[in-house]
């Protein structure tokens, strides 16, 4: 079994009249259980040669209602380049250069919304966004 673990840590020394330091860590679990999480479709890295809108993670190929995590990254170094981020057409937000998100996915299939995909929203040409997503079950094709 596998053992993933994230960690999360926020810092400033001027944001308040005291430092800030906060940091988290969560064992990543399957759903209702401690047995972790252990598979993943691996870190995948890809540059898009125009702006546009893509599929970078489809509901269909998970378990719908599990313990499903994903990491999304924008590696561009402009400041002005960015990534919307959307779920089943709900925008999540931007990632601009070197933002990265980090958040549980149900793959939810029911007929209400049935799509769920995680789409990305290049704003120029030749942006590189990387993603991870850890599973917990794939759905059999």
């Amino acid at each position: 079994m596998a053992t993933i673990n994230a960690t999360i840590t926020l810092s400033s020394a001027d944001l308040t009249s005291d430092a800030l330091s906060i940091s988290s860590t969560s064992t990543l679990s399957e759903a209702g259980v401690n047995t972790g999480l252990s598979q993943t479709d691996g870190l995948t890295r890809r540059t898009y040669s125009a702006a546009g809108t893509n599929t970078i993670v489809s509901a269909a190929t998970y378990t719908e209602d599990e313990a499903h995590k994903v990491y999304i990254k924008n590696l561009s170094t402009t400041a002005s380049e960015s990534v919307l981020v959307e779920i089943g057409g709900n925008e999540i937000g931007y990632l601009y250069a070197q933002d990265w998100m980090f958040i549980p996915y149900s793959a939810d299939l029911d007929t209400t919304n049935p799509d769920m995909d995680i789409t990305i929203t290049t704003s120029t040409t030749n942006m590189t966004v990387e993603w991870m997503v850890f599973v917990q079950t794939y759905t059999t094709p």
